[in-house]
């Protein structure tokens, strides 16, 4: 797979790569986690086209394959979520990808549990995995992400205990289910591009933000 994927990459006609990064917390404490969620697409994804995530590589789980014809690397960095960057730079750098083809996805208290939007540009939204990836590449904030919602916290709950906590049955069926909206948008962007998925899948989810409580 490794020197067939790296012959179509490297073939001049081949439809260009993307990367896709997950951000989270390595380890079975974190598994499941809403901090996670960004993991989780990229397990669910990597499933759903039968990629295998068994190699590591700058510092992430990593795996590669084709959906389509067009070459994707899926990565999850093993860094602790404050040092998401220190992966997913180096990993944009190793196969010279622009930063408009690097696709994060992360966890949004800022929408509500099972909302996502597909951005592809923005803040960082004192993300801490965000901010170090900001970081890595150097202040730009040219690329695209997934935003995953998982709510805010209840009352007076610190942010960063809700994060490290687990969903409840109601939430976690929102997040699968979200989940697989995210595997049909990845999808419809790997085929139509990033602005004509936006757009379409921002619209969807709007309906869904209005109906959806927090």
């Amino acid at each position: 797979m490794i020197s067939r994927l790296s012959r179509r990459y490297f073939c001049s006609d081949a439809p260009r790569p993307w990367l896709f990064v997950g951000l989270g917390n390595p380890g079975d404490k974190y598994k499941g986690t809403r901090h996670n969620v960004g993991f989780e697409m990229i397990d669910v994804f990597a499933q759903s086209q039968g990629i295998a995530m068994n190699r590591v590589h700058c510092k992430a789980i990593f795996g590669q394959g084709f959906v389509d014809e067009v070459p994707v690397f899926l990565a999850k960095p093993q860094t602790y979520m404050n040092l998401s960057g220190e992966s997913t730079g180096p990993l944009a750098a190793y196969y010279k990808l622009p930063l408009n083809r690097v696709l994060v996805f992360h966890d949004d208290m800022n929408l509500p549990c099972g909302v996502l939007r597909l951005n592809p540009n923005g803040g960082h939204g004192s993300h801490s995995g965000l901010k170090s990836v900001f970081y890595n590449f150097r202040g730009n904030r040219e690329f695209p992400r997934l935003r995953i919602g998982i709510g805010r916290p209840p009352g007076q709950m610190d942010p960063k205990a809700y994060l490290l906590q687990k969903f409840n049955a109601t939430a976690q069926g929102r997040i699968d289910a979200a989940l697989q909206e995210g595997v049909d948008v990845l999808k419809f962007l790997l085929s139509k591009g990033l602005n004509e998925s936006a757009r379409r899948f921002n619209t969807e989810q709007k309906y869904k933000h209005l109906t959806t409580a927090t």
